[in-house]
């Protein structure tokens, strides 16, 4: 099994995959956490809905089912410091991290960083855990596009910048 797991870790990371920040803010406390795993579920319905999976250990899950919310911000190529930081890449304490960066409120409540190149602000739809992460879904109430679109970038471990091919 272990031969499996770590081929599947090295095929995953051949993929090139935007880089995330989910945030959240309530009740349940303010946290964030760096995630790989973000895609539309759909953009039909009462909402437009969205994906993220996080990790069930991770104090940013148990904040957002407890604030049933929370904010996808879509990484700018620029940020790859915001990216370690809420990855925890840096040692640095949870409970300062916001104070590291600059970030508002959403229409919700929830944080929106900063020059991220976009933002979907959600309401908690529905969650599975699945072994040892949280399937997260949410119904997107609010999206903020940056006039800077170029993504952050993860690929065969580093960060990266899409580029054009011909």
């Amino acid at each position: 099994m272990t031969d499996l797991r770590s081929r599947f870790l090295e095929g995953m990371s051949r993929a090139a995959t935007f880089v995330a920040v989910a945030t959240t803010d309530g009740p349940s406390g303010r946290s964030g956490v760096t995630i790989s795993s973000l895609t539309s579920v759909s953009a039909d319905g009462d909402h437009p809905s969205l994906l993220a999976c996080i990790h069930h250990r991770s104090p940013a899950a148990a904040a957002i089912l407890g604030n049933r919310a929370f904010c996808a911000n879509l990484l700018h190529e620029s940020q790859e410091s915001v990216a370690n930081l809420f990855a925890g890449r840096d040692g640095q304490d949870r409970a300062t991290r916001f104070d590291q960066i600059s970030w508002s409120a959403g229409l919700i409540g929830q944080p929106m960083l900063d020059q991220a190149t976009a933002r979907f602000e959600c309401k908690l739809a529905t969650v599975l855990l699945w072994e040892t992460h949280y399937i997260i879904v949410g119904n997107v109430v609010g999206v903020d596009l940056s006039d800077e679109t170029a993504a952050l970038l993860y690929g065969q471990r580093a960060y990266r910048k899409a580029v054009g091919l011909g």
